[in-house]
């Protein structure tokens, strides 16, 4: 594969969409064949799923299921966006990829990671991001943001000790892979963080 695999993550109110636009028209002004897409979903299947992981139709779904769908919906997604993508010299731009299925399902629901590595490898083979932003904030600040905006889905309306879970998790994962995956201070003004992402993402073009 020539092209180039960067995901965003973060807990709510992180400041994803607003910095993925911007990290969208960095990398177009850099000359780059950009494909922007987005977890679960991507897809016409996956957008489908998205819908009843994030409704609430199926609240109270069994972690093991909720954890199946996320990985049914990422090998669709793999095989008909990301993959021919990849293949075609193009930059890939996901809001969202396994280390949120690691923070979420992992750290917020307390499964073990040993069936998530196993999904991990069926599904994508050796394939993973080759860089990623883990925007971060505070959990009381990431949930005051995400209040002020539409109707929760079925993961928004989690308590405040899923979330610290889950963003353990992310700052674990960033921890043990430090050359992958990049930490930026959300909680700075937008133009600070915006310096931030530029920053990085230069040096990983640059290097």
């Amino acid at each position: 594969m020539s092209g180039c695999f960067i995901t965003i993550e973060g807990i709510e109110g992180v400041g994803k969409t607003t910095n993925i636009d911007f990290i969208e028209q960095l990398l177009k002004n850099m000359g780059k064949d950009i494909v922007m897409t987005r977890e679960p979903g991507g897809t016409v299947l996956g957008e489908d799923i998205r819908e009843l992981l994030l409704g609430h139709k199926h609240d109270g779904m069994s972690r093991d299921a909720e954890l199946l769908l996320m990985f049914a919906a990422r090998a669709e997604h793999l095989d008909k966006v990301v993959k021919p993508a990849l293949n075609d010299g193009k930059w890939v731009i996901c809001d969202r990829f396994t280390d949120a299925t690691y923070a979420y399902q992992g750290g917020g629901r307390g499964f073990d990671t040993t069936p998530i590595e196993a999904l991990e490898t069926l599904v994508q083979g050796d394939l993973r991001p080759d860089l990623t932003l883990l925007l971060d904030v505070s959990v009381e600040i990431g949930l005051a943001r995400a209040g002020n905006r539409s109707e929760p889905d079925r993961f928004e309306k989690e308590k405040h000790d899923f979330f610290e879970r889950v963003r353990h998790t992310y700052l674990e994962r960033a921890k043990d892979d430090p050359v992958r995956v990049h930490i930026i201070d959300a909680s700075k003004t937008l133009e600070d963080v915006q310096m931030q992402i530029q920053e990085v993402i230069t040096s990983f073009i640059s290097r």
